[in-house]
């Protein structure tokens, strides 16, 4: 790789001790060099605000509930629902969770983005765009707005426990597991009292509100958190080079700019690079000198639903035990764009935020989650592990995550390669957590399941070690007791990739690149697999059979079965066997999330039916097979036309990655351009997506593929791009190499850094500095 010629920049900013060298590679990413362990982090803050300026004031906004104060009326009710989801403890305890110097490292760190924010008060051109057309200005940080802040990181399993309390209610048990059965195979304890009772829908409503990514052009509709996520690590004795490899690819909201930031961290005793929240201190997915580190959610419950009867006499105060409770009341004030200051009431129970109260029916809905306890700061827990040189380091410093919880997959020089689970679940010895229950504390957490608990494998003799979100409790593991939780993703990315870890080639870097990539579907190939055994009478159907019969099960971009294959089971198929089960369900639940559906269930029942089919299973079968099949060829032929040989499901299924303020402004041209895209929902390239317009909507906007030791040889991609500065040329300069499937060089040492470099930023203290 020739040197590139660097240009250079020099500030003097305020509370550093030594100068800190930033180093801008030519794909964007901030390699951080400091002389002092704090001033490393706010190199990090400086390069974040730098390049994510309007994002990160975005996220501490919405988090903090300060978003009306610059966009308007329409967001009160949001910045409510915020402020209730707010950490309000002890700050001390909060702090202590994170490390001794989780402190001083994120004080460093804001100190970082406000002095770039002080810069770009001082040198007005250099305000994003967003700023100007909307009329904001960015705010200045605190360290506690890091930490207070819960409602950035996904919360199980809150959102489903609505759901599946509104199937129960509406169209009995037996409807919700034909929707999702539990795993492992569980009976689910049934609501009792207060907890059957119907919940009002304003519940979902508020907590969505305040942890969906804000919708500038319709505050009342957030954008619900999604997402899955794949890794794995591959020991040394099955690859090509003797070294593992350890790879990642989180599935999440395909956001503009992207969800995740690379950066890189080097100072005395740290040395470290890889992806992190843009909004806090550290890298939660990356590697150090030694040891690398990811993680995919692991889907355990670390919230409840409380349905408190309160005090026909006065409504602030609620059953518990033999007696009555008052709620804590917290007035605050709410700056609203345009208008007079607003005053608002928060209410909260000894189990967390009232969410709605339904004065008629004298009730309260309160969530009680893992977010209400010290230390449960999304992420905030890598701060601990960035550090481990070995297994057993990075074993106990993970052992303080608590939230959200998550499969952490490692591996070192020394050859170690492993996984286990993290976070902190609550122990429920009277029920499951599956459903509501009432508040009167009749059922509370009993302490939390001991990290020396969480299941994990360690140097397994197989020689490989993944995870995909599927259920991956080991058989020997006492779920009875624990009850971590009971849903799971498919599990067929997770088969699809132990498919291909498990042949007896030795495996490479580009191996593993492939992997990530795949479209391969193991539900298409046993669905296709199984249409031979059916009988057709449509014509329609007979033909999508023909079509379907010759094809691998490959959800690739250029391929027509791909599309008619999508069109049929997203569109037709699981409908129909949902209505079969569960009639009137479908339409209650929305079709919009698969990970709402039992698909493996569908699959399965196609492949062979039974009783919950009728006296005849076989023949109810054909008939859906035969009705939706023709169905799909009629609405692949209205979107592609007659001939089936033109068909591409990339002509329908595509990513754009669109600007949050697009649709307020008016206009596109802050988006990407459309990419069309293979893959699905449940191919380990992970591309779920909208079924009324095949856009993506959840995808692996961030990768990486690393092999252990040998540093500069990973690679990455961060779509669309490293900065979400519209007139940087890293916006979306990984846009095409994503598109295409394709990586870049995540480079390590110093020399191929320099190599690579394409501007110097050198920021010198000054303590009379205006920034």
């Amino acid at each position: 790789m020739a040197p590139m010629p660097a240009s250079s920049e020099t500030y003097s900013i305020a509370g550093l001790e030594r100068p800190v060298e930033i180093l801008v590679d030519r794909w964007g990413v901030p390699h951080v060099y400091a002389a002092d362990d704090l001033d490393v982090f706010v190199g990090q803050g400086f390069a974040v605000a730098r390049d994510r300026l309007w994002q990160i004031d975005v996220w501490r906004k919405r988090g903090l509930g300060q978003l009306a104060a610059d966009y308007g009326p329409s967001f009160v009710e949001a910045d409510r629902a915020a402020r209730l989801l707010l950490y309000r403890g002890d700050i001390e305890p909060e702090w202590a969770a994170y490390g001794e110097d989780a402190r001083a490292v994120t004080e460093a760190f804001v100190r970082g983005i406000n002095a770039y924010i002080a810069l770009v008060d001082a040198e007005p051109a250099r305000m994003p765009v967003e700023f100007t057309r909307t009329g904001t200005r960015p705010a200045r940080w605190n360290a506690e707005d890091c930490v207070r802040i819960r409602s950035h990181g996904p919360l199980y399993n809150f959102a489903r426990e609505l759901i599946r309390a509104d199937i129960v209610g509406a169209f009995g048990m037996e409807a919700e597991l034909a929707r999702k059965r539990p795993e492992p195979k569980w009976t689910i304890i049934p609501a009792e009292g207060l907890g059957a009772e119907p919940i009002p829908a304003e519940v979902r409503r508020i907590f969505e509100l305040g942890t969906g990514q804000p919708n500038f052009a319709d505050a009342s509709n957030p954008s619900a958190e999604l997402g899955g996520s794949n890794n794995w690590a591959i020991a040394g004795s099955r690859t090509d080079t003797g070294r593992p490899i350890l790879a990642s690819d989180p599935h999440r909201l395909l956001l503009l700019p992207a969800l995740r930031y690379v950066s890189h961290l080097s100072a005395p005793g740290l040395d470290v690079i890889g992806a992190g929240e843009p909004a806090i201190p550290g890298i939660a997915i990356g590697h150090n000198a030694t040891s690398a580190f990811c993680l995919t959610i692991h889907p355990a419950d670390q919230s409840d639903l409380y349905v408190y009867e309160l005090d026909p006499e006065d409504s602030s105060t609620y059953r518990y035990g033999d007696g009555w409770e008052h709620m804590e009341i917290v007035e605050e004030e709410l700056a609203v764009r345009g208008e007079v200051s607003r005053k608002i009431q928060l209410t909260f129970t000894r189990h967390g935020p009232v969410l709605h109260v339904d004065h008629q029916a004298r009730r309260a809905y309160v969530l009680r989650s893992i977010w209400s306890q010290p230390g449960s700061a999304p992420y905030f827990g890598a701060l601990r592990y960035i550090r481990a040189t070995s297994w057993d380091e990075f074993v106990e410093a993970r052992s303080h995550w608590l939230t959200p919880t998550v499969n952490h997959v490692y591996a070192d020089v020394s050859g170690d390669i492993g996984w286990i689970m993290s976070g902190h679940v609550p122990t429920r010895r009277d029920w499951d957590g599956l459903l509501p229950v009432a508040g009167d504390g009749s059922r509370e957490w009993d302490g939390f399941m001991p990290a020396d608990a969480h299941p994990s494998i360690h140097n397994p003799a197989r020689g490989w070690v993944a995870t995909a979100n599927e259920m991956n409790l080991p058989e020997d593991f006492d779920y009875a007791t624990w009850r971590p939780g009971f849903e799971w993703c498919d599990p067929t990315r997770y088969q699809a990739i132990a498919r291909e870890l498990e042949k007896g080639k030795r495996h490479g870097l580009g191996d593993s690149q492939a992997l990530q990539t795949s479209f391969a579907s193991i539900t298409a190939e046993r669905l296709v697999a199984a249409l031979p055994g059916v009988t057709l009478v449509a014509g329609e159907a007979r033909r999508a059979a023909a079509l379907l019969g010759d094809w691998d099960g490959v959800v690739g971009g250029d391929s027509a079965a791909a599309m008619l294959f999508e069109i049929w089971f997203r569109r037709h198929l699981i409908e129909a066997v949902l209505e079969q089960l569960a009639p009137g369900a479908f339409a209650r639940i929305g079709a919009t999330d698969i990970a709402g559906y039992d698909t493996l269930q569908i699959t399965d029942l196609m492949v062979r039916p039974d009783a919950r089919f009728g006296p005849a299973p076989e023949a109810r079968r054909d008939e859906i097979v035969d009705t939706t099949l023709a169905a799909a060829w009629r609405e692949a032929v209205a979107h592609g036309g007659h001939d089936p040989s033109v068909w591409r499901w990339d002509k329908l299924h595509h990513a754009q990655f669109v600007h949050p303020l697009s649709a307020l402004t008016g206009t596109a041209d802050l988006d990407t351009p459309r990419v069309g895209k293979g893959g699905s929902g449940l191919t380990p390239n992970a591309a779920d997506y909208r079924p009324d317009d095949f856009r993506m909507t959840v995808g692996a906007s961030f990768r990486m593929v690393l092999d252990i030791g040998e540093w500069d040889r990973g690679v990455f991609i961060n779509a669309p791009g490293q900065s979400g500065e519209p007139r940087s040329p890293h916006y979306s300069d990984h846009l095409d190499y994503w598109g295409r499937e394709d990586y870049l060089p995540l480079l390590f040492s110093r020399a191929a850094i320099e190599s690579a470099t394409e501007l110097r930023i050198i920021l010198e203290p000054a303590s009379d500095a205006p920034w």
